[in-house]
């Protein structure tokens, strides 16, 4: 077991990162000597990785922490940093190593207040690791603002800090940044190499480990969800019946809302596992009585909580329909792929009868028109248009696409 181990499909990447650790590992261990560092080294303080959702950016970056904070007494026998065994590697991998702050959010943005109190963390020195590292998963989420308070940090960051950006591609991130950091493109893993994993790392079937790879298109994440979780399958079943749905118009809007309300219910799923715990634990920590009246003076710290729990079931909708279109995308891709002949694998190999059913009724342009539609559908709930709104027009474009 080391580190890399649930890296998958990315050897190119991880070689490249074993190599960096190392240096840095070099560099450690010449400054704690109070000798000079060699000048040529594949380490430096700014990453950016880039990939499609699903490649394994995250799992990169924090794989790359874990290496940087790895203590195993074999390096000192030649062995990279990175065994996966030692407390510093373990630490990083699950998310309580004292100098690797892990950011990600719930929410659609990371603002300027948040963005300030980390470069006010990479300002501190390393308090027990090797290194202060801080892995920023949602790189292409920060605001205009925010970005720029970041940029100041990562041109002149502390001796013993490293940042690790992530971000769906290097457009997501401004350009001042970007040039600051040493760039890592993940591609999407093939469908053998996540089924492989779930298999030996989830326990999960191997007929059902390639069923779900094979309908996530390589995404890892969901490829996991698909495969263990029977309320995500039946939701997928869901917005694939919905190109059968869309003869007329009425079909078009109930498919439409059904779907809305699927994703509004995905959202009240997360807001009664989470919201209710969260509002429990601020009122304890505002030294509120069990059942009793809230101190003076704390209500704006609550108005601020339910701010938050608003804002991100808002994006928890959108991904749960950003989700749907994905689906609905590798649909008529399939059927795109049945009217050209391709011999290209089918991602829904499971719905093949109606992926033939709507091959034999339309062409290969109407295919294309209603991709498109779906394409203008994502498009118009990034511009914050009403999601019943946008997905209504989508379904009516596919009638009559």
């Amino acid at each position: 077991m080391t580190v890399w181990d649930d890296l998958v499909g990315q050897q190119r990447v991880q070689e490249q990162l074993a190599g960096a650790a190392k240096d840095a590992d070099a560099q450690v261990t010449a400054q704690s000597a109070g000798e000079k560092a060699a000048d040529a080294s594949k380490m430096t303080h700014a990453w950016l990785f880039t990939g499609p959702p699903g490649s394994g950016r995250s799992t990169a970056a924090r794989a790359f922490a874990a290496a940087l904070q790895c203590t195993s007494p074999d390096r000192a026998l030649g062995a990279d940093p990175g065994c996966g065994f030692c407390d510093g590697c373990h630490t990083t991998l699950i998310g309580t190593h004292a100098d690797v702050e892990i950011v990600r959010t719930d929410l659609l943005s990371i603002g300027v207040k948040e963005t300030r109190d980390l470069v006010r963390r990479a300002q501190l020195s390393p308090a027990v690791g090797r290194w202060q590292v801080i892995v920023l998963e949602d790189a292409d989420r920060l605001t205009e603002g925010a970005g720029n308070v970041l940029l100041k940090a990562v041109e002149e960051p502390a001796p013993r800090t490293v940042w690790l950006l992530c971000a769906p591609s290097l457009e997501d991130v401004l350009p001042t940044i970007r040039s600051r950091c040493r760039h890592l493109t993940l591609s999407t893993p093939s469908v053998a190499a996540v089924a492989d994993v779930l298999v030996r790392r989830d326990g999960i079937e191997p007929e059902a480990a390639m069923t779900a790879a094979r309908a996530t298109q390589g995404h890892i994440g969901r490829a996991r969800r698909l495969a263990t979780d029977e309320r995500a399958r039946s939701r997928r079943a869901t917005v694939l019946r919905l190109p059968l749905r869309v003869d007329d118009i009425g079909g078009c809007l109930k498919a439409a809302q059904e779907l809305v309300d699927a994703a509004g219910e995905d959202a009240k799923q997360v807001a009664e596992d989470v919201d209710e715990k969260e509002t429990e634990d601020l009122k304890a920590a505002l030294g509120a009585a069990a059942g009793g009246r809230m101190p003076r003076g704390t209500a704006g710290a609550m108005k601020e909580l339910a701010d938050r729990q608003k804002r991100r079931s808002t994006r928890t909708q959108r991904d749960s329909l950003d989700l749907a279109l994905s689906d609905l995308t590798g649909f008529y891709r399939d059927v795109l792929a049945l009217q050209l002949g391709s011999s290209v694998a089918l991602a829904n190999e499971d719905v093949r009868e109606s992926l033939e059913r709507i091959a034999r009724d339309s062409t290969p342009e109407r295919t294309l028109r209603r991709i498109e539609s779906i394409i203008a559908c994502r498009n118009a709930l990034d511009r914050n248009v009403a999601p019943l709104l946008a997905v209504e027009a989508m379904a009516v474009s596919l009638r009559a696409g």
